[in-house]
C-alpha cells in the first residue's frame, strides 16, 4: 500500500502530464491548422501591377481556388527577368508568367546558373509592343538621342526594346521608371517615349486619349524584327485617340509563357503543381467564357516552346487528352487570323491589296486544304 506521500508524488505527476497535454492539444491543433492552410498551394508570380498578367493570374485562382485541396496563390513580381531569377531562386515561387524573349535571353547570357532546369507549363498568349510618343515624335526614328522609357529594371520590355532598337539601328537614352509614373513624366516633358510590352487593350493606357498628342508609333517590320516576333496591330478599336480610325499601328507581339520552378519530383510542392496543371488543362474551356481576359483565346494548351522542356505532369496530360487539347478555333476565329496573316504578308512583300472577293476565295481554298490534310 503506498504511503501518503507516494500517493501525493503520484497525483503530482499525473497532474503535470495532464497538464502537458493541455499545452500539446493546441500546438497539435495549429499544426493541423497550419497544415490545412498550405495544402495545394502554389504560388504564382506575374508581371508589374501595370500589366495584364496579374488579372490573368487573378482568372486562375477565381477558377482554381477550391478551398480545401487547392489554391492558387498570385505574387506581384517585377518583371519578366527578374521573374527567371525569382523562379530559379526564390524559396516558394512555383509558377511565374515570363516572356518567352526573356527566358532565351537569360539563358543567352547566362545571367543565371542553371536556368535549363526551368521548365514549361504552356506557352500562353502574346503581348504587344506599345510605343507611346509625344506630339514631336512623328517616327520611330525621331527618337534618335532621345529618352525613351522601358520599365522597371527585371522586367521584360527592356528585353524586348533593345532587340528591337538594335533591329533598327536606333540607339536611345534609356530610363527605368514604373509604366504608370514614366507617363506622367512624358506629360512634364522629361522623356519623350514610353516603351511597355502588355497585352491590348492595355489597362495602363486606358485614360489616354490623344487630346495632349500622345500617339502610338508604327515600327518599320525590317528582316531583323520580323524574324524575332510576331507582326501585329493596334487599332482605334483598341485605343480611342491614341490610334488614328483611318490606319492601325504597325507593331509586334512577345509570347508568354507560363514557367515551372526546378521542383524535386514527387515532392509535396511538385504534387501541388502537378494538381494545378491537371485542373488548369482540364477546366482551360471555362476561361474562354465571359468574364475572363480575351487574351484567353489566343491560348492552345498544346502549343510547344521550342528549346525547353515542357514539366512532366503537363506533358502527360496532353498525351491523354490530346483530342482537346488540340481542339480547333472557331471558324470566325480561324478566318481572323487567316486574314491578318494575309495582310502582314501582302504589307511586307509589298504585293497589292487584295479585295475582299479574293480574300474569301483563298480562305475557301485555304479550309480545304487543311480539310484534306486532316484526311
Amino acid at each position: 500500500m503506498f504511503s501518503s506521500h507516494a500517493r501525493w508524488g503520484t497525483a503530482r505527476i499525473g497532474a503535470l502530464a495532464a497538464l502537458s497535454l493541455l499545452w500539446l492539444v493546441p500546438a497539435a491543433s495549429a499544426q493541423m491548422s497550419i497544415d490545412r492552410a498550405n495544402r495545394g498551394v502554389v504560388e504564382l508570380e506575374t508581371g508589374t501591377a501595370d500589366g495584364i498578367s496579374s488579372k490573368i493570374a487573378n482568372d486562375l485562382a477565381d477558377l482554381l481556388n477550391d478551398g480545401a485541396t487547392r489554391r492558387v496563390l498570385p505574387v506581384l513580381g517585377e518583371g519578366s527577368l527578374q521573374n527567371v531569377v525569382d523562379l530559379k531562386l526564390l524559396r516558394g515561387i512555383d509558377l511565374a508568367i515570363i516572356q518567352a524573349d526573356a527566358l532565351d535571353y537569360v539563358r543567352a547570357q547566362k545571367l543565371v546558373p542553371g536556368v535549363e532546369s526551368l521548365t514549361y507549363v504552356a506557352r500562353l498568349y502574346n503581348e504587344e509592343f506599345h510605343l507611346l510618343a509625344r506630339p514631336g515624335i512623328k517616327t520611330v526614328q525621331d527618337l534618335k538621342g532621345k529618352k525613351v522609357n522601358v520599365d522597371v529594371r527585371g522586367a521584360g520590355t527592356e528585353v524586348t526594346a533593345d532587340k528591337i532598337f538594335a533591329g533598327l539601328g536606333l540607339s536611345v537614352e534609356k530610363t527605368n521608371f514604373a509604366t504608370s509614373l514614366a507617363l506622367a513624366k512624358m506629360a512634364k516633358g522629361e522623356i519623350e517615349a514610353v516603351a511597355f510590352v502588355t497585352g491590348k487593350p492595355a489597362p495602363v493606357f486606358r485614360n489616354l486619349d490623344g487630346s495632349d498628342g500622345f500617339h502610338f508609333l508604327s515600327l518599320p517590320l525590317n528582316t531583323a524584327v520580323a524574324s524575332a516576333y510576331a507582326p501585329t496591330r493596334l487599332t482605334a478599336k483598341d485605343y480611342p485617340g491614341l490610334v488614328p480610325a483611318e490606319g492601325p499601328v504597325d507593331t509586334v507581339a512577345v509570347g508568354m509563357v507560363l514557367a515551372a520552378a526546378n521542383l524535386q519530383t514527387l515532392s509535396e510542392r511538385y504534387r501541388n503543381v502537378a494538381n494545378f496543371v491537371d485542373a488548369f488543362f482540364t477546366q482551360f474551356s471555362t476561361l474562354l467564357e465571359p468574364g475572363h481576359h480575351p487574351k484567353w483565346r489566343e491560348v492552345n494548351l498544346a502549343a510547344e516552346l521550342p528549346g525547353w522542356r515542357r514539366f512532366a505532369p503537363a506533358e502527360q496530360w496532353l498525351a491523354r487528352n490530346s483530342a482537346v487539347a488540340k481542339a480547333q478555333p472557331s471558324p470566325q476565329d480561324m478566318r481572323q487570323v487567316f486574314e491578318r496573316f494575309l495582310d502582314e504578308r501582302l504589307r511586307l512583300t509589298g504585293a497589292p491589296a487584295m479585295s475582299q472577293q479574293q480574300k474569301d476565295a483563298l480562305f475557301g481554298e485555304f479550309q480545304n486544304w487543311r480539310t484534306s490534310q486532316a484526311r
